[in-house]
């Protein structure tokens, strides 16, 4: 195997008592062609101190006066330092040489045999470098996944934001000026003699109370004002509408108490069970859903589940696929995570969110069936 110089100066500490012997290391290193700078210390307060400093590689006798290689090697290990040790010994045994290589020793060399300093030297400090490389190479990954992550929980809050600038808004001025207009187009209805002025007011009057309702549902999709009522009252709430949208049966079950969740975590849990029934109601083709949400052991878990095709590998894969790597990033917002099961027999969606208080609350007027008379609360005055 062909080992490439390096072009560097080694910094390389060498454990050794014997004088002689040291001389004899620098010897094969130099003949060796390698530049090298080479510290002897003969103990272990030398050794500890000398640690501090930086080294390409530590070579160490294996047996000194009071002190050991092995011993070396272990105050190296509990430094934290990743160094290249290589050991070098008059004579070693099998079991001990397994014993060093097992605890971390790059290698292990006869004072017979220097002549396999140099390459031994070479691998050692070529693997330490791929390994530490390597290391900075995962540590970059993991900070740049942390960012990206960071900057997606980031673009999700933001976008809640601006939907709620836009929602109040609609809610200020085109709410209230179409409010202001419906009065006025009521107030000619009541006060002209023309059938022709009457009829065309009335017609006016159908277009735009349309219009009010558009804008009503487009402020609701921006800002759901149901949530001011409460979690439960909003999951009631969506899966009734749900079930009137689409004609898939959805069963509900919620709990007859909530506790008091932190801020951001109800409109989490409603986005992913929003999310997920318009999944549903796109690509499921299921004939029935269940959502169900529960607070145990300090966790909110939602879970929505149908009975439609199930998710095959192709459809997680897809490169633009961002339905649900947002529910994931939007869980993280919170501290929570989703999981997500998929079979023949449908689609399975959970959204756990650990809470760091849980004292219920009683939420009154609601029950866990479908209301198909359930109203509105996309009102103008809920903002």
């Amino acid at each position: 195997m062909s080992i490439t110089l390096p072009l560097r100066e080694l910094r390389v500490l060498h454990l050794e008592d014997s004088e002689l012997d040291h001389e004899l290391a620098r010897a094969h290193l130099l003949r060796g062609g390698l530049r090298v700078l080479l510290r002897r210390v003969d103990g272990e307060g030398g050794f500890l101190a000398a640690l501090d400093e930086p080294w390409d590689a530590i070579i160490s006798d294996f047996n000194l006066p009071g002190f050991s290689g092995l011993l070396a090697l272990g105050l190296l290990k509990a430094s934290g330092r990743d160094v290249p040790f290589i050991l070098v010994s008059g004579e070693i045994g099998e079991d001990t040489a397994v014993e060093a290589m097992r605890n971390g020793a790059s290698d292990y060399l006869l004072k017979n045999n220097l002549s396999r300093l140099v390459p031994a030297l070479l691998r050692a400090v070529e693997a330490t470098e791929t390994r530490r490389a390597r290391v900075r190479a995962d540590r970059e990954l993991d900070e740049s996944k942390q960012r990206l992550r960071e900057l997606a929980q980031h673009l999700q809050t933001s976008i809640e934001q601006e939907r709620t600038a836009i929602a109040r808004d609609i809610h200020d001025d085109v709410g209230g000026s179409l409010t202001a207009l419906q009065f006025d187009l009521a107030w000619i209805a009541r006060h002209t003699d023309s059938d022709a002025v009457r009829v065309r007011v009335n017609s006016a009057i159908e277009t735009l109370t349309l219009a009010l309702d558009s804008s009503k549902r487009i402020m609701h999709n921006l800002r759901p004002a149901i949530l001011e009522q409460g979690l439960i009252a909003a999951l009631h709430w969506i899966a009734t509408r749900f079930d009137k949208r689409t004609g898939i049966e959805c069963t509900i079950r919620l709990p007859a108490a909530a506790p008091e969740l932190p801020a951001g975590v109800p409109l989490v849990a409603y986005r992913t069970a929003q999310e997920a029934l318009t999944n549903i109601s796109k690509h499921a083709h299921a004939s029935r859903v269940q959502l169900d949400l529960s607070f145990a052991g300090g966790v909110l878990s939602l879970e929505i589940s149908d009975n439609g095709r199930g998710l095959n590998g192709d459809d997680l894969a897809k490169a633009r696929s961002f339905g649900i790597r947002g529910l994931h990033e939007r869980a993280g917002t919170v501290g929570g995570w989703v999981d997500l099961s998929s079979g023949p027999s449908g689609t399975t969606l959970m959204l756990s969110v650990p809470l760091t208080s849980f004292e219920p609350l009683a939420v009154t007027g609601l029950t866990s069936e479908l209301r198909h008379d359930a109203d509105d609360p996309s009102r103008w005055g809920a903002l």
